[in-house]
């Protein structure tokens, strides 16, 4: 299936917080997502099947750039759309995208017990660095993860 990526737009905000309530048991608010659209070093991309409309999100990931560090803040697909790639397609645009842009490190934090997501950072070489007890909230750890390019 191929796949268009896309920065989103004040429009684009209902279909993904549609994405992010099916998503995660303690979903970013509007306001969140408000937010990440006007700070300048901020990025959501979005990934649009091309054989659905330019309008059809399957799924979205939130950057920020800083200077030679990416961080991924949030990454999700909608469940229709799970086990076809989108994931690894949204991966590949932030490494490529810091990658371009000089980026030294990628990190993240993912929850402990979401090995779906774990396996998918240790796919592009991340590594599990340390664990952020509670970080989720109370028993739900968060393990940083790094991708560092030399």
């Amino acid at each position: 299936m191929a796949i268009h990526i896309r920065d989103a737009t004040g429009r684009d905000l209902p279909r993904i917080l549609e994405i992010e309530r099916l998503a995660f048991p303690a979903p970013w608010t509007l306001a969140s997502f408000e937010r990440e659209l006007t700070l300048p070093f901020s990025r959501i991309m979005l990934a649009i099947p091309e054989t659905r409309g330019a309008d059809s999100i399957a799924g979205f990931l939130c950057r920020w750039l800083i200077a030679d560090e990416c961080h991924i803040l949030n990454i999700a697909v909608h469940p229709e759309s799970r086990r076809l790639g989108i994931g690894s397609v949204l991966m590949t645009e932030s490494i490529n995208e810091a990658k371009l842009t000089g980026a030294n490190v990628i990190t993240l934090e993912v929850r402990r017990s979401n090995l779906a997501a774990r396996q998918l950072y240790r796919k592009f070489e991340f590594e599990e660095r340390r664990l952020r007890r509670h970080y989720y909230g109370p028993g739900e750890d968060a393990i940083i993860m790094e991708l560092r390019f030399d």
